[in-house]
C-alpha cells in the first residue's frame, strides 16, 4: 500500500494528513501559530512558524503511524492565499508576510488603478484592484520599505515558501499564483504588462507549473527535519479553495462547491476563461490543467448564524448543552418549523461590508419586515434565507457569464444543515449534495501528489474514484416557486439602502 501527503497551510495553523491512495485518511495533525497585528487593520505572520509547523506535522503523522517514509509517494501543499513572502539572494526571510486579510494597501490599489486602467486590470488578471491580493502588497513595500525591497531577490506565496523549504525550488503554480494579480489570466503566465507597469522584476517570481506538475524533490537537510525520504517528489499543489475543490470533486465544467464557513463561497469549474468586467467575483486559473474557476465570496455567511447565535439564541444554548448536541442543531430545528420567507423577514447578510456580488465596504446586516408576531424561529429562517439569497445572487452572476451550475456539493459548517442545503438546491435549481470525506484541501493537495506521481491518470480520474456524493437533496419546484418574491424584494432592498449606507457610515459612532 503506498501513501499520499497532503499539506494544508492555513491562516491559524497547518494540517497535515497522510492519505492512503484509496482516499483513507491515516493520520492528521494540526499545529496552530499566531498572527500578528502590528496596526489596525495589518495581518502579518511569520513564516518560520509555517514552517516549524510543517516539519513537525509530517513528523507526528509518519511516526503516530508507524509507516515506512519510503512508501509516501509524493507529497501535495495547499494554503492561504495572497500572502507575501520576501526572501533575499540567500533565501533569507526578509520580513513578516503580509497575509491575505490585511487592509493596508488602500493607496496601492488606487495606484494600480491609476497606472494600469481599471478596465485594462480587470482584462488581465480577471479581478480588480483588491487589498487583499498580493500586488498591492508588493507595492506597499516599494512605497513604504525601499530599502527592504532593494533587497529582495524572489517572492513567494506562503505554500511555495513551504516548498523552497522542502526543495530549494522557487516555484509556484496557476491556482494560487492567479490570486497575485500578477498573472495575465487568460493565457496562464505572468503579465509582462503588469510587471512592468508596477515596476515588479519578473526575475522575482517563481516559474509557474500546473498544479499535478512535479515541482522538485525533498532535499537531505528537509528530510533530516520532516522524517520524509529525501527524493520524495513535491507537486505544485493548489491554492486552498482549489484543493478544497479537488477535495470534493468540483473538476469538471457544470461541477461547483457552495462552503457555508465564516464566509461563504461558490467555486465553480470552467473549460473556457469567462471574466466578470464588474469585478463581482473573481475568475482565477483552476488546479485542473486548462481549466479556470469562478468564485464568489460573501463575507458573512455562517458569520449571521453565529452573530445570532451569540446574540439572540441563550436559550437554545442552553437545551443544547442539556441534550449534549451542538446548539445549530437546535436552531436547524425550529427554523425548519418556519414556513419558506420566515414569516416576512428578510435578511441581509452585510454584517462586514459585502464583497460578492456587491463589492461594498460600506453596507451592513439588516433585518427587514421584523413584527412583534416574530420569534426566535422566525429569525433563525431569516438569517439562514439571507445566506442562501446571497449565494443565489453569485451564482445568478455565474450564469451572466456562462458558467452554469448543475451539481453542487454544500460543504463547511452551514454544509452539515440538511435545512440549509435543502433552500441551496431549491434556489440554485439543482441537485445538492455532501460526500464522503471533509479532509478538504489536504486531501486535494495530496491527489495533486498522486497524479503527478503517477498512481492516477489525471485529476478528474483521481476524483471519479476517490469522492463520493451522498445525502443527495433534488430541488423542490413548488418551493422554489415561493421563493421568488422574496428573492426579489432581497435585491431591489440592497439599492434601495446603497446610498443610505453610505450614510450611515458617515454618522458618528
Amino acid at each position: 500500500m503506498g501513501y499520499l501527503l497532503g499539506v494544508d497551510l492555513g491562516t491559524s495553523g497547518t494540517k497535515t494528513v497522510l492519505f492512503d491512495t484509496v482516499g483513507n485518511a491515516i493520520c492528521s495533525k494540526t499545529i496552530e501559530y499566531p498572527l500578528y497585528q502590528p496596526a489596525n487593520g495589518w495581518a502579518e505572520q511569520d513564516p518560520a512558524d509555517w514552517w516549524n509547523a510543517t516539519c513537525d506535522g509530517i513528523q507526528y503523522v509518519i511516526t503516530t503511524s508507524g509507516i515506512d517514509a519510503s512508501k509516501i509517494s509524493g507529497v501535495g501543499l495547499s494554503g492561504q492565499m495572497h500572502g507575501l513572502v520576501m526572501l533575499d539572494r540567500d533565501g533569507e526571510v526578509l520580513r513578516n508576510s503580509i497575509i491575505w486579510c490585511d487592509q493596508r494597501t488602500v493607496k496601492e490599489c488606487q495606484q494600480m488603478n491609476e497606472i494600469i486602467g481599471e478596465k485594462r486590470l480587470i482584462e488581465i488578471t480577471a479581478n480588480p484592484a483588491l487589498t487583499g491580493f498580493t500586488a498591492a502588497k508588493i507595492l506597499w513595500v516599494q512605497n513604504n520599505e525601499p530599502a527592504l525591497y532593494e533587497k529582495c531577490a524572489h517572492i513567494l506565496l506562503p505554500k511555495d515558501y513551504i516548498r523552497y523549504k522542502l526543495t530549494g525550488e522557487f516555484a509556484t503554480e496557476m491556482s494560487d499564483a492567479s490570486g497575485m494579480q500578477l498573472m495575465d489570466i487568460p493565457k496562464r503566465c505572468w503579465s509582462d504588462e503588469i510587471l512592468g507597469k508596477l515596476n515588479i522584476d519578473k526575475s522575482l517570481l517563481a516559474k509557474l507549473y500546473e498544479s499535478p506538475d512535479v515541482t522538485g524533490t525533498v532535499h537531505r537537510q528537509a528530510a533530516d527535519l520532516t522524517g520524509l525520504c529525501a527524493g520524495t517528489i513535491v507537486v505544485g499543489g493548489a491554492a486552498d479553495n482549489s484543493a478544497a475543490a479537488v477535495g470534493t470533486g468540483v473538476v469538471r465544467a457544470g461541477n461547483a462547491f457552495t462552503t457555508i464557513g465564516t464566509s461563504g463561497v461558490i467555486y465553480a469549474i470552467s473549460d473556457q476563461v469567462s471574466i466578470d468586467l464588474k469585478g463581482r467575483v473573481h475568475t482565477l486559473c483552476s488546479a485542473v490543467p486548462g481549466k479556470w474557476t469562478v468564485m464568489s465570496c460573501t463575507l458573512a455567511a455562517g458569520l449571521s448564524l453565529k452573530w445570532l447565535r451569540d446574540t439572540c439564541c441563550h436559550e437554545e444554548r442552553i437545551e443544547a448543552e442539556k441534550l449534549g448536541i451542538d446548539p445549530y442543531v437546535v436552531m436547524d430545528r425550529l427554523a425548519a418549523k418556519v414556513a419558506v420567507g420566515a414569516g416576512g423577514i428578510i435578511y441581509l447578510p452585510y454584517l462586514m461590508g459585502e464583497r460578492s456580488p456587491h463589492p461594498d465596504p460600506f453596507c451592513r446586516g439588516v433585518f427587514f419586515g421584523l413584527s412583534a408576531s416574530h420569534h426566535r424561529g422566525n429569525m433563525i429562517r431569516a438569517v439562514m434565507e439571507g445566506v442562501a439569497f446571497s449565494q443565489l445572487e453569485c451564482n445568478d452572476v455565474f450564469k451572466d457569464m456562462g458558467v452554469n451550475v448543475k451539481n453542487m456539493i454544500a460543504c463547511g459548517g452551514g454544509g452539515r444543515s440538511s435545512v440549509w442545503r435543502q433552500m441551496l438546491a431549491d434556489l440554485y435549481d439543482c441537485s445538492v449534495s455532501t460526500i464522503n470525506t471533509d479532509e478538504g484541501p489536504a486531501f486535494g493537495a495530496a491527489i495533486l501528489a498522486g497524479v503527478g506521481a503517477g498512481i492516477y491518470d489525471s485529476v478528474e480520474a483521481a476524483c471519479d474514484m476517490l469522492v463520493i456524493r451522498k445525502s443527495i437533496q433534488q430541488p423542490n419546484l413548488a418551493v422554489q416557486k415561493q421563493y421568488e418574491g422574496y428573492y426579489k424584494l432581497y435585491k431591489k432592498l440592497y439599492t434601495d439602502l446603497q446610498e443610505s449606507f453610505k450614510y450611515l457610515s458617515m454618522l458618528p459612532k
